[in-house]
């Protein structure tokens, strides 16, 4: 079953991401009233009803395509957490967030997207990471390349005399982790910044604007379709024990990615040596 969908040309996937950001997140984009955000687990964790309305809508458009498949969606986790088990399960499953970067839609920036991937027994498969307000649609297949509004992409190297610009964890550094992550990045030829929208600092990377990201959370909503996205593109990722990423968790962390092995590894060396 998933071989003979993966076999396809995967372009009712795509039209059903872009359909669910055209009809519920951009009409919502900047006429959000305060009774349609609400805090999940504080001022920094936020749901709008456009990340609800858009998860209702791509899991019915997702498992119509793929009869059979299971959707693991940020809101519907929140709601169950059991939910996540189908991650480790037998069939095929999308891995959806409605609205990643709830923050940035929240406050009118244009820097979010819709993600969604599709995995099978732990291995990411397709993905595809969608900034409707900036016009960007990324597409990943394993073994078959990245593009972005349909050319390939390349993560390239970092240019050798040039600080390494990295993009740490959430945006604002509030927690132990993140605090000890920025302090560690602060030495010579590591510029380090906030982390905006994980999906679209993961496609930073695999255009070749950003060199890497350093992260001390796991959700696979955040992380599956940009995890693909770079390495198609020729990047590469690794936990702080130097194993994959799983997107069933219990992961190593920090966990970083980047746009070559190289450059994973140098980081996560500094990150150790505070640790």
């Amino acid at each position: 079953m998933i071989e003979q969908f993966l076999a396809g040309d995967l372009s009712d996937v795509e039209e059903a991401v872009r359909k669910a950001a055209a009809a519920e997140v951009m009409p919502r984009f900047r006429q959000l009233a305060d009774h349609e955000i609400v805090e999940k687990n504080g001022p920094h964790d936020l749901v709008t009803i456009a990340d609800r309305r858009a998860e209702e809508q791509l899991t019915a458009s997702l498992t119509a395509l793929l009869p059979g498949s299971a959707v693991v969606g940020e809101e519907a986790v929140h709601a169950d957490p059991a939910v996540l088990g189908a991650l480790g399960g037998d069939v095929p499953v999308w891995i959806v967030d409605p609205v990643d970067g709830t923050r940035q839609f929240v406050h009118g920036d244009p820097g979010f997207a819709t993600l969604v991937t599709l995995a099978h027994r732990g291995e990411l498969l397709a993905s595809w990471t969608h900034a409707p307000a900036l016009d960007l649609m990324a597409v990943a297949r394993r073994g078959g390349g990245a593009v972005l509004n349909g050319e390939p992409i390349r993560s390239g190297h970092p240019e050798p005399g040039r600080d390494l610009e990295v993009a740490i964890s959430h945006y604002d550094f509030t927690t132990d982790a993140e605090k000890l992550a920025l302090s560690v990045l602060r030495t010579p030829g590591v510029a380090p910044r906030p982390c905006g929208s994980a999906g679209l600092e993961y496609l930073n990377i695999a255009r070749g604007l950003l060199d890497a990201l350093a992260f001390t959370w796991e959700n696979a909503w955040d992380h599956a379709a940009g995890l693909l996205l770079v390495e198609e593109a020729g990047g590469a990722s690794a936990t702080s024990a130097g194993e994959p990423f799983r997107i069933a968790g219990g992961n190593a962390l920090p966990f970083a990615a980047a746009r070559d092995a190289a450059t994973v590894r140098h980081i996560l060396s500094l990150l150790a040596a505070a640790g």
